[in-house]
């Protein structure tokens, strides 16, 4: 977490919080809510105290140039035009540099959640997270695809339970290549490409 986290300001503010719907935070099943919500949001958070340079440390010379992906990383995150949750799925492919230099496949996951564990936007965080391995690993073509579901439309304005949000962000020669493009999205959804 960052040396800006403020438990005792965050236990105050959900207090006020408390307070202005009309609860009582002295009752027994919220005394100790504005404690519970610190702790929470220190992990909500955390992403705000991380770079992607702090888990994208590790890469082995594997002498690898084809397409490695990772789907179905789970995605748990916080709106920040409402603080309500989005969760669902990303998944990362990346063609690697020239070097044939990997990363550890948990590293992946990793830093999805640095931008994940943070106020966010799933549009935002699909492009940090394609334009982080881009910068870190430099690799020849990266692909971002999430998949969510945001509280803030299903439990709330709209209140369309189910419906999910696409976001994609592409770069190097798989954005410049229509045929490795295909053949990364054929491998993300499962198809089979004809030919």
């Amino acid at each position: 977490m960052t040396r800006d986290f403020d438990a005792p300001r965050i236990e105050d503010a959900v207090r006020e919080i408390l307070l202005a719907i009309g609860e009582d935070p002295d009752r027994d099943g919220l005394r100790d809510t504005p404690a519970r919500v610190a702790r929470a949001y220190a992990e909500q958070f955390s992403g705000l105290g991380q770079s992607p340079e702090d888990v994208l440390t590790t890469v082995f010379d594997a002498g690898h140039d084809e397409l490695v992906l990772v789907r179905d990383i789970e995605v748990y995150s916080t709106c920040e035009h409402h603080l309500t949750p989005f969760f669902g799925s990303a998944h990362i492919g990346y063609i690697p540099n020239l070097k044939g230099q990997i990363t550890g496949l948990s590293k992946l996951a990793r830093l999805v959640d640095v931008y994940a564990r943070r106020p966010q936007v799933q549009e935002r965080m699909t492009s940090q997270i394609a334009d982080a391995l881009m910068s870190v690993l430099e690799p020849r073509g990266v692909m971002v695809v999430i998949e969510a579901e945001h509280l803030c439309m299903s439990m709330r304005g709209v209140r369309k339970p189910g419906a999910r949000t696409v976001t994609s962000a592409v770069r190097g020669i798989i954005r410049d290549s229509d045929r490795t493009r295909a053949e990364a999205m054929s491998l993300l959804f499962g198809r089979r490409s004809s030919g």
